[in-house]
């Protein structure tokens, strides 16, 4: 089993290597080799149980994909993209990664000719306001931003050349991940994080939003194994409607503080300043809250069982069990 990694050296794409390299094999099926892509240098997981390759490139650039599935690797799990504010900010790039780079590698696995699974990471972002109180499977695409409107552009790509039998594919509709390790980055979700992150590693964080707003999240780990069962789900049960909703936590900013008082304390709760962005809470305004997954949940994609069990993840990967 050969497994190419698009956007290997992001979380979730970093996360997904570490598992499989300590795994050495997805489904029951030993993975034979394993290659990680990304614009940066990847790093290599320790300890892999399979060759690992390392290919930096630009996705969008001509022959790159054509480079990446030259091995034809079975399954393809692309996560390459630039996140939801800088695609907002910058039209053209937004549309040249995210768009022309999903359609550029789903041309190259077309002329390959080999039909691998392929694992699109989508998101909840392909939905826009207004909403009913919780979004069921039948709710259509509205986006509202520019980055909603390439992912779904790039569902209905991966959804139609499965049809026409080029590859075998399914898009992911992730919640946003969090609690996210590393530093902040240009997503406008990423205050989702923030608040959880640098106040557990006894730093500072700003809330640009009202703490009655609500969102729907997931934490790494889940996302990982989210990934893990598309790439071995049977897919004849998944139909021709290959983009799923992924299960998630539905809570306010509120109900995530409350949650990081109960497990670290009032001393770190403390460390969140509100602080209100208009450009941030205009872009979070049309965005949905909550969702009915009964598609994913029925398919046997799992959410995490509450806030609390995702902040207490955190601690144990990324802080060694210990808050500052």
């Amino acid at each position: 089993m050969k497994v190419l990694i698009i956007g290997g050296a992001g979380m979730i794409g970093a996360k997904l290597a570490e598992r499989l390299a300590k795994d050495g094999e997805i489904g029951g099926k030993a993975i034979s080799s394993l290659i990680l892509h990304d614009v940066v240098e990847t790093a290599i997981p320790t300890g892999a149980r399979m060759p690992v390759g390392v290919l930096t490139g630009d996705l969008p650039a001509p022959g790159e994909a054509a480079r990446l599935v030259a091995g034809t690797p079975d399954i393809i799990f692309h996560l390459a993209a630039i996140v939801s504010g800088e695609a907002e900010q910058d039209f053209d790039k937004g549309y040249r990664i995210n768009m022309d780079g999903t359609r550029t590698l789903l041309e190259a696995v077309r002329a390959a000719g080999h039909k691998p699974r392929l694992v699109f990471a989508s998101s909840i972002a392909v939905f826009g306001a207004p909403f009913p109180e919780a979004i069921g499977d039948e709710f259509f695409n509205t986006p509202l931003t520019s980055y909603g409107t390439q992912k779904t552009i790039c569902e209905l790509l991966v959804s139609d050349y499965t049809r026409k039998g080029f590859l075998d594919g399914i898009s992911l509709r992730l919640p946003t991940i969090c609690v996210r390790p590393g530093k902040p980055n240009k997503a406008a979700s990423g205050f989702f994080s923030n608040i959880m992150r640098e106040p557990l590693a006894g730093q500072e964080a700003v809330l640009p939003v009202a703490e009655s707003v609500m969102h729907w999240h997931a934490s790494p780990r889940a996302a990982v194994e989210f990934m893990r069962h598309a790439a071995t789900l049977d897919t004849a049960k998944v139909g021709p409607r290959r983009a799923l909703t992924m299960p998630g936590l539905a809570v306010t900013v509120g109900e995530q503080i409350a949650a990081l008082r109960a497990v670290a304390g009032d001393r770190v709760a403390a460390r969140i300043r509100r602080e209100p962005d208009p450009f941030i809470e205009q872009i979070v305004a049309g965005w949905p809250r909550k969702f009915a997954a009964q598609r994913a949940l029925g398919l046997g994609f799992k959410p995490d069982r509450s806030f609390e069990e995702i902040i207490r993840f955190h601690i144990e990967d990324e802080l060694g069990g210990r808050v500052a």
